[in-house]
């Protein structure tokens, strides 16, 4: 049975996560633990850094806390009524990453689940956004769940690469369940600045290595020309009506090109497409 993680603040954003998460894994019961961080870095700079460690006002917003999650809860079962899903809530005071890292290691967690309000928020700069920390400092599979994606179950997998770096099993062991669970079509994509580019050694070693790995599955390789990263993935998503889309944040240069970087109007997959973020497993 997976062990998985939904932080939720209570927003829309964060009810569509839990949504999506639910349909994802309809078929297969999962114990669910949704956590609400009361973040201390909302006190960080606080002019006159107390911190709410009071026992009597944390008691109190603890169960203010709780109350609202087991609320969430009712709001689960009407949604989803007749679910074999378990479920646990979790109260925190601490930062949020922190907090997160605590509960991976503790309920041992095989996939986080976070909403977004998209691009933007997946800024470092942008105020109560902390999505992006916990991509790069968590070491757990997170599946990202911008706006207005839609809950659906995926049939078509993007995997951007340029086969420049070696993946380990485990680190596509998330990506190869839910392909497997669901039926869904890996699709690798590769994108180049000029047509005409050819794979060295390396790039089809490993390129080779990622055929092995995917050969029980529905898969595919394909090259996009494209000066820009960003505009290649959206030329991609729109000509495969792309479901999801999974990266390994080892290459991280790569993966902000894809993630953190896209800002102009006509780049809008990071606005409905579910994002996969995979990590190396810490047995």
């Amino acid at each position: 049975m997976k062990n998985i993680l939904i932080p939720t603040d209570f927003s829309d954003n964060s009810w569509n996560a839990i949504v999506y998460g639910l349909t994802l894994f309809e078929k297969e019961r999962c114990q669910f633990y949704l956590l609400y961080v009361e973040d201390l870095g909302m006190y960080a700079f606080n002019d006159t850094a107390t911190l709410p460690y009071n026992s009597t006002i944390d008691k109190k917003q603890i169960d203010r806390s709780k109350a609202k999650l087991k609320s969430l809860l009712g709001r689960i079962y009407e949604k989803f009524p007749g679910t074999n899903h378990s479920f646990g809530i979790l109260v925190e005071y601490d930062f949020l990453v922190d907090a997160i890292k605590k509960q991976v290691s503790e309920k041992k967690i095989d996939l986080i689940i976070m909403g977004t309000k998209g691009a933007s928020s997946l800024k470092k700069d942008i105020v109560g956004s902390h999505t992006s920390d916990v991509i790069t400092r968590v070491k757990c599979p997170l599946l990202v769940i911008p706006e207005k994606a839609k809950a659906k179950i995926p049939e078509e997998i993007a995997f951007p690469t340029d086969y420049r770096i070696f993946y380990p099993l485990n680190v596509l062991v998330t990506l190869m369940d839910l392909a497997q669970k669901h039926g869904a079509s890996i699709r690798c994509l590769h994108a180049v600045k000029e047509h005409f580019e050819h794979l060295d050694q390396e790039q089809l070693k490993n390129k080779e290595l990622l055929d092995d790995y995917f050969d029980k599955f529905n898969h595919s390789f394909h090259q996009v020309t494209s000066k820009r990263l960003d505009k290649a993935v959206q030329c991609f998503t729109e000509s495969r009506d792309i479901d999801m889309i999974a990266m390994v944040a080892k290459n991280l240069n790569f993966f902000q090109q894809i993630l953190f970087k896209p800002t102009v109007a006509e780049i809008s997959y990071h606005t409905h497409i579910p994002f996969l973020v995979l990590h190396e497993q810490i047995s």
